[in-house]
């Protein structure tokens, strides 16, 4: 692909000289010149100027003055234009000794001829000092983005650190709980534990599932949980059979049902219905879960819980949006609504 810019950019260089060299013989014509020695002296000014004009491409190519000395951009410009004029005379003058009168041309005419060489060569340094600042400007948006992608990356295996010994910490409990009284039931929710935490690990390197497969995941820490509060847990998932296949970050879903719960079971002994309804549409994948609560405890606890607080960081960091969950506390019930853009 290099190789292929290199051969377009070398045919429109030639391009474009063979365009100035057939304006300027038309010029030279014009100012009376015969057409030989317009074509002569138009093809020897031209080939210098390609020369050196490549010389300099080639010099910007590898070497770029710092901040410090952009300044001998253009003093390289006006000493290259010198030199250029200086060979251009002494070439056309050898070609050309005799003729008087086109010498007394050549000798009026250099000064355009310099200017126009100066001209194109600053022309060309700004060109390549424009393109470098761009260059440059790329370079350190890139490396900022990947610097930014660094930092989401880190925080998230930090917050996916935080879920686990949460989460670990509470089925622990549990089943030290179980093993005195209910020892059957103990060895139960220790080969569920074990099974869920295995497919933690698997998705952890995971940056999307599927939602079937997420709530598969889910269904396993509901047996562990159900293990806990027996009859008391009564969760009911509502999908419709179009979003199976739509897409979601990886145990997202968990923590927000372990927030329902948490706030549902807690402080009653009563039968609880916790509700996952999920639905979708082109752009969105909607889920919502609802769980009721006791007012009282809700306003003793602090905040909504740690299940809320790592959702809400974890879309910012993949999606920087804020509005993708949102809380609604209505009659003594909680609904927590979260809505997963949808890559089309």
């Amino acid at each position: 692909m290099q190789l292929y810019s290199i051969k377009n950019n070398i045919w429109i260089f030639v391009g474009c000289s063979l365009a100035w060299m057939g304006i300027q013989t038309l010029v030279l014509h014009r100012l009376e010149i015969e057409w030989l020695q317009a074509f002569v002296d138009s093809f020897i000014s031209t080939l210098l100027l390609s020369a050196v004009s490549a010389v300099t491409i080639t010099i910007y190519r590898f070497y770029q003055p710092g901040k410090t000395n952009r300044f001998n951009r253009f003093i390289y410009a006006i000493g290259i234009a010198v030199l250029y004029s200086a060979g251009l005379r002494i070439s056309l003058s050898y070609i050309y000794p005799q003729d008087e009168g086109y010498l007394t041309f050549l000798e009026k005419s250099m000064p355009v001829r310099f200017i126009t060489s100066l001209l194109l060569l600053s022309f060309i340094t700004l060109l390549n000092w424009l393109w470098n600042i761009l260059k440059d400007q790329k370079e350190q948006e890139e490396r900022k983005n990947e610097a930014e992608q660094l930092v989401r990356e880190a925080e998230l295996v930090r917050l996916r650190q935080q879920l686990q010994p949460h989460f670990l910490f509470n089925s622990l409990n549990s089943i030290s709980a179980l093993v005195g009284t209910k020892p059957q039931e103990a060895r139960k929710m220790i080969q569920q534990l074990s099974d869920f935490l295995r497919g933690t690990l698997r998705k952890d390197e995971k940056s999307e599932v599927l939602l079937q497969e997420e709530l598969e995941n889910l269904k396993l820490y509901l047996e562990i949980e159900k293990v806990r509060f027996g009859h008391r847990l009564d969760v009911q998932i509502i999908a419709t059979e179009d979003c199976y296949k739509r897409k979601l970050p990886p145990l997202l879903l968990q923590p927000l049902v372990e927030n329902a719960i948490k706030f549902g079971l807690y402080g009653t002994i009563d039968t609880v219905v916790i509700e996952i309804r999920l639905s979708c549409e082109t752009s969105f994948l909607h889920v919502e879960v609802k769980n009721p609560f006791d007012t009282e405890m809700q306003e003793a606890s602090k905040g909504s819980g740690f299940g809320i607080t790592y959702i809400q960081r974890r879309l910012f960091l993949l999606y920087a949006r804020h509005d993708l969950l949102s809380i609604v506390k209505k009659a003594g019930v909680f609904y927590a609504k979260l809505k997963i853009p949808q890559t089309l």
